[in-house]
């Protein structure tokens, strides 16, 4: 089953701002969100429903330093990025 990712203008304007602070993870994001769409249950991945005012969401890993919060609609089978960062910036 694939899920299909819907990109929101205010998550594309946090993507630039961090690829052009951290261009080294390009190449890792993009494969994180290739294997997002794919399976977001890989275990590579680290899928996780937050806890608090962020209960709504999920958080992925790009890898152990930086993450992408998302809103997971299973029923929809989409996704949709909300915020990216470092565990400190994202939450």
């Amino acid at each position: 089953m694939s899920y299909k990712i819907i990109v929101a203008e205010t998550y594309l304007k946090k993507l630039k701002k961090f690829i052009k602070k951290h261009p080294e993870i390009l190449e890792r994001y993009v494969k994180t969100i290739e294997i997002l769409e794919i399976n977001p249950y890989h275990p590579s991945l680290r899928l996780y429903k937050l806890q608090g005012k962020l209960c709504e969401f999920h958080s992925i890993s790009i890898n152990m330093d930086y993450r992408v919060i998302i809103d997971f609609i299973i029923q929809d089978n989409e996704i949709i990025p909300v915020d990216i960062g470092t565990h400190d910036d994202v939450y």
